[in-house]
């Protein structure tokens, strides 16, 4: 890619919670890194100037969860689509989990994953690595090699780790790595079968239920294990008030335990799959409103430390099934900024600062990747949204190529407008018509 042209963001209100900037100001962006922050900057000849009046200027967001589904199933998605579906949703980076076809379990297939993002040219892909070989949760795979192949983190996300001793040694093997362990935390023979949230609703549609406890048990355990060897776990898409009192128990103690929520988990409940509609189907199942409030509260605290997507496309044909036999999992990358402006800022759970670090900071200092802040000579990696523009779902609109989203129709509030990456403006709907016929892109030569 060649290098970038200079970058000038006049006007906008800079957020960035990991350097306590919030204000009204401008920034400068040169040779892809924030060159100066402040009021009055000068103007370099050739810059492009954004006019961010009105907008947030905030790090760009990373989304430590996602399912690119390439390779095996370009079809649903690949890395091309999922980056720059990622780059339309305000995501200047993303992490790809492993359950591809070939798993993503050592080092050939994660350098593929890194040079198909570098052809793509939109947001960044970071490689999770698979825990086991073949994701098959008996052999510990080569983490040397993938982390020397550029992977950040391990997981076999999509299963979970059933084995104790193997997730325990993932834990230590990882830590020489410094690195962190994903868990999927679901304990197989509770969930067998399920399809939805155990409770009223999978009595009433007569579907058979996932319970907490599936949740919960591996939850614990996870958190005893990190005890044990001092690894740094990281639990994915928690969806019950139970985990989130055990994690609080683990963080109280100093267990190195983290943790991630869906929009999704924060948004909707069980009620949401009465219609019987299979863009309701996803694992872990929509939950209780008691569960949807307790994760609330878990991000205003600081329990739950970011907002991941889960973003997992599936074919039209898949999901035109019977319920209980359609896939699990729903796209986010498009929709989860609106989806947590709307359901966590709007009614004042929290602000948007606290949102940014949920999205961008925290992802980036716990994953140890580039970005997650705007601090100057750092990579210029930025993110422009509208936190009030309102804006109607239309999956077919969508750049990903999934369209299995449970908000089609809906209206929400929060619309990223502009996503620069290493300098590079990667995605842009500025130009669009504003009140008064205003365009906020110029060009100046």
């Amino acid at each position: 890619m060649a290098p970038p042209r200079p970058v000038y963001l006049t006007g906008g209100r800079l957020l960035d919670p990991s350097a306590g900037i919030d204000g009204t100001g401008d920034l400068l962006v040169s040779n892809g890194r924030i060159e100066s922050i402040g009021r009055g900057l000068g103007r370099p000849d050739g810059a492009e100037i954004l006019d961010c009046t009105g907008l947030t200027v905030a790090p760009g967001f990373i989304d430590v969860h996602c399912h690119l589904r390439e390779p095996g199933r370009e079809d649903v998605e690949t890395i091309a689509s999922g980056a720059r579906a990622a780059a339309a949703g305000g995501f200047t980076a993303v992490c790809a989990m492993p359950n591809t076809d070939p798993v993503t379990d050592n080092q050939a297939a994660v350098g593929f994953i890194i040079r198909q993002s570098q052809r793509a040219k939109a947001a960044r892909v970071h490689v999770i690595g698979a825990i086991s070989v073949g994701q098959r949760g008996e052999t510990l795979a080569e983490f040397g090699e993938m982390v020397a192949a550029g992977a950040v983190a391990m997981s076999d996300d999509g299963r979970p780790v059933v084995s104790a001793q193997l997730m325990r040694t993932a834990l230590e093997y990882a830590r020489t790595f410094g690195i962190l362990v994903i868990d999927h935390c679901e304990e197989p023979t509770l969930a067998m079968g399920g399809s939805m949230n155990e409770g009223l609703a999978s009595a009433r549609l007569g579907l058979k239920g996932i319970p907490s406890e599936a949740e919960e048990i591996m939850v614990i355990r996870d958190i005893l294990l990190a005890r044990r060897t001092g690894g740094h776990v990281h639990l994915a898409h928690m969806s019950t008030h139970g985990s989130v009192e055990l994690i609080r128990w683990g963080k109280e103690r100093g267990i190195n335990v983290t943790a991630e929520v869906c929009p999704h988990h924060i948004s909707l409940t069980e009620d949401r799959v009465l219609l019987y509609d299979t863009n309701a189907k996803m694992n872990p199942p929509l939950r209780s409103a008691r569960d949807v409030e307790s994760l609330r509260d878990a991000v205003r605290d600081g329990t739950i430390d970011m907002i991941a997507t889960d973003h997992a496309p599936h074919h039209y044909d898949e999901k035109e099934r019977e319920f209980a036999d359609a896939p699990n999992g729903i796209i986010g990358l498009e929709t989860a900024l609106a989806v947590s402006v709307t359901n966590l800022v709007e009614p004042g759970h929290i602000s948007l600062g606290t949102l940014v670090e949920k999205m961008s900071c925290a992802p980036a200092r716990l994953f140890g990747l580039p970005g997650g802040t705007l601090r100057r000579g750092s990579v210029a990696d930025i993110t422009i949204f509208n936190p009030s523009r309102q804006w109607r779902v239309e999956p077919s609109a969508f750049l990903s190529k999934g369209r299995n989203t449970p908000y089609a129709g809906m209206t929400l509030t929060g619309r990223s407008m502009c996503t620069i990456v290493g300098g590079h403006i990667v995605h842009s709907s500025l130009n669009e018509a504003w009140p008064g016929g205003a365009e906020r892109l110029t060009d100046q030569g």
